[in-house]
């Protein structure tokens, strides 16, 4: 499966964004989805992950309240909506697609990933 990841830029701080992962291949309902980011100068993180069918959502500590991940399996497309954003989201955004289940937060587990989308958040 191919990822594009789309919908970054810069916002200031408490404002939001949508980020967009358009899949392309292989069924995408036969993948979990989650998004990954990296600050400057710091590892990749986990940030959220939605389960194949839909009915699980899972997010990082940092973000839980904030940011919502949905998909939409017509339309081949996960979803991040972030809101209140604050100068630490700053980061590199990727998409990723697993075909294991579970371990939705292990960056290992992923098969496929998405080029990042760059989102700025300015103090």
């Amino acid at each position: 499966v191919q990822l594009q990841a789309s919908g970054g830029g810069l916002v200031q701080t408490g404002g939001s964004l949508r980020l967009s992962c358009a899949a392309s291949g292989r069924a995408f309902s036969n993948y979990d989805m989650g998004w990954f980011r990296q600050a400057p100068g710091k590892e990749r993180e986990f940030v959220a992950a939605i389960s194949r069918n839909d009915a699980n959502t899972f997010y990082a500590d940092s973000v839980k309240g904030r940011f919502t991940i949905s998909r939409d399996n017509a339309k081949n497309t996960v979803y991040l909506q972030m809101n209140s954003l604050k100068p630490e989201d700053t980061a590199v955004y990727y998409c990723a697609a697993k075909t294991v289940r579970y371990y939705y937060s292990v960056e290992r587990r992923y098969d496929y990933w998405g080029q990042g989308t760059l989102v700025t958040v300015s103090s």
